[in-house]
């Protein structure tokens, strides 16, 4: 009996998606679903939905919900990752709080950053030492990593175990339909060829039978058509001639030319919200006991619908051996030409009984590969400080961030990561 094991199941909307994907595949519906979470609460209404899920698919999985991690993973074939290590309070807001006190604003900093930094130091040892029970309870389970920051985690669990792991993420194919809606073209008629880094990989090729439908991505800048919301990326798109993945205001606080405190016009200009994760956080906390009252209800049926993620696609073409192309950040093995050896890149992968296949690409455009290095240098340097214990590291790798070098001097920087590394206490491990 395939065992796919979901940690941190507590994101229960997150679940309900991959839940609906899994069990709507007739080869997936008798599999075993283990549900682990710290929080006993969430973790129940999770298996309630799990529940649901499976009486509205007609369907007979066995569903299981621990809040011991080594039982869950126990036996595992597939483990799916989606926790957040030190949660919306007291973390995510010490990441937002601390650097305005230097100035430094931030729109999501979950993935780059200063925050980015400092989530991941929070994560990696977590997502390692599960790495650990799966060595020994799961040796040969597959590791499907959604946890942010995507890529430092992936490269983390790649450089120091031996467990099977591909980092997911849904930035690639949700763009491209967005980018769909745009030119007015039905997805289903794009071919398209992406890669790069998690949350900056650019599309390298977007076309329909053969035919380069760049041109009509460029006439949405000329028509003056480009969404509000948008503006960023297609601001990036007219100086490097690629769309980029992740959405314009992520982008914005990876690069350093948009965010900045003595220019609140380019705010405006660009409609970049700062602190919007914030905000989404409250407003998800505010409506969660609303939420958890209908997801628990017997009296409101629950719509299942598959999902854009990747997640359920690979366990069912591992299991069956139905091809299926998915994109999957892995290790750079000769991937990319022109990106360090070793780095986690974003590329195509096929997926059979086989294995997960990453693309080779070659080399990438020389102005992409200078961008995407920036961040890369983030995430070896973030990477290196969880891996080795030093601390000096953590301070290399802010003073190398592109955002928080265009705003602080050396002395700030370090400044505020003592401040953050003193704020956080015991969610991070003893730096030397």
């Amino acid at each position: 009996m395939t065992k796919i094991t979901l940690i941190g199941a507590g994101s229960t909307v997150f679940a309900k998606n991959l839940l609906g994907d899994i069990l709507s595949y007739p080869e997936l519906a008798d599999v075993t679903i283990s549900l682990h979470d710290i929080d006993e609460v969430r973790l129940r209404t999770t298996e309630i939905v799990a529940h649901k899920t499976a009486q509205t698919l007609n369907v007979q999985p066995t569903i299981e919900a621990a809040t011991n991690r080594r039982a869950a993973l126990d036996g595992a074939d597939y483990a799916i990752g989606m926790y957040q290590i030190g949660g919306y309070k007291p973390a995510t807001v010490t990441d937002f709080e601390i650097p305005k006190k230097y100035g430094l604003r931030q729109t999501i900093a979950d993935t780059m950053g200063i925050g980015g930094i400092m989530r991941g130091l929070r994560t990696i040892p977590v997502t390692l030492d599960m790495c650990r029970d799966m060595e020994e309870l799961c040796p040969d389970v597959t590791f499907l990593n959604y946890v942010n920051p995507m890529a430092m985690n992936t490269w983390a669990v790649y450089e120091a175990t031996p467990i099977k792991v591909v980092g997911l993420c849904h930035s690639v194919q949700g763009t491209a339909e967005q980018l769909a809606k745009d030119i007015n073209v039905p997805i289903a008629d794009i071919n398209y060829l992406c890669a790069g880094i998690n949350h900056m990989a650019f599309y390298l090729r977007f076309e329909r039978d053969g035919e380069d439908l760049y041109s009509l991505i460029r006439q949405v800048v000329a028509d003056g058509r480009v969404p509000d919301w948008n503006r960023v990326r297609y601001e990036m798109l007219t100086r490097l001639g690629y769309f980029v993945t992740e959405s314009s205001e992520h982008f914005a606080e990876y690069v350093p030319w948009f965010i900045k405190r003595d220019r609140p016009d380019l705010l405006k200009q660009y409609n970049i919200p700062l602190d919007e994760y914030i905000d989404r956080c409250e407003n998800q906390i505010a409506a969660w006991e609303q939420m958890r009252e209908i997801l628990e209800s017997e009296e409101f049926p629950l719509f299942v619908e598959r999902s854009m993620e990747y997640g359920a696609t690979i366990i069912h073409s591992l299991e069956t051996g139905n091809p299926a192309v998915v994109y999957g950040n892995m290790r750079n093995d000769g991937l990319i030409d022109n990106l360090p050896d070793g780095c986690c890149v974003e590329v195509p992968c096929l997926v059979d009984k086989n294995g997960i296949q990453p693309t080779h690409i070659g080399r990438l455009p020389p102005q992409l590969a200078a961008l995407i290095q920036t961040n890369v240098n983030v995430q070896a340097l973030t990477v290196t400080a969880a891996l080795t214990g030093k601390r000096e590291h953590i301070y290399h790798a802010a003073m190398m961030d592109p955002h928080t070098a265009a705003e602080l001097d050396l002395a700030q920087i370090w400044s505020l990561v003592d401040d953050l590394i003193d704020a956080h206490g015991d969610w991070l491990p003893a730096f030397a």
